[in-house]
């Protein structure tokens, strides 16, 4: 588990640039104060709200993620189903946030993150059942 576990650290770090990157930007070119990030108030270029967002998703059902990762690895539980699951979820993870910081087609972006929910509940799943029959 931790290689995927890495694998959503970097994904969530390589957004985090890109949320950077877009905010000096838009603060260089005169769309924005630098002072309207002290409390995120003020209207902002489309771009920095959906990368905002972007970012802020990969703090909600990835924790879930975390967790049954942490989770199985102080239990020693690395069961190949659990694994294959969590390189799914990451795949999934990878797609939505292409997805929403590109094309942002919403049926797409669906798609992507209720792949990547079923995955969060499947790894929940064989954890518990590997658990139970320790």
């Amino acid at each position: 588990m931790l290689y995927p576990m890495f694998a959503m650290v970097i994904l969530t770090c390589a957004v985090a640039i890109y949320l950077f990157r877009l905010r000096v930007r838009a603060v260089k070119a005169g769309q924005v104060r630098l002072s309207q990030f002290r409390l995120n108030t003020g209207e902002v270029p489309d771009a920095i709200t959906q990368a905002a967002r972007n970012y802020s998703n990969l703090f909600e059902v990835p924790v879930l993620f975390y967790t049954a990762g942490a989770i199985a690895m102080a239990l020693g539980i690395q069961v190949p189903a659990m694994i294959i699951t969590a390189w799914i979820f990451v795949l999934a993870r990878i797609a939505h946030s292409w997805i929403h910081l590109t094309g942002n087609n919403v049926i797409h972006r669906l798609r992507a993150y209720m792949l990547g929910n079923i995955c969060v509940l499947v790894i929940w799943g064989i954890l518990v059942a590997s658990y139970a029959t320790r």
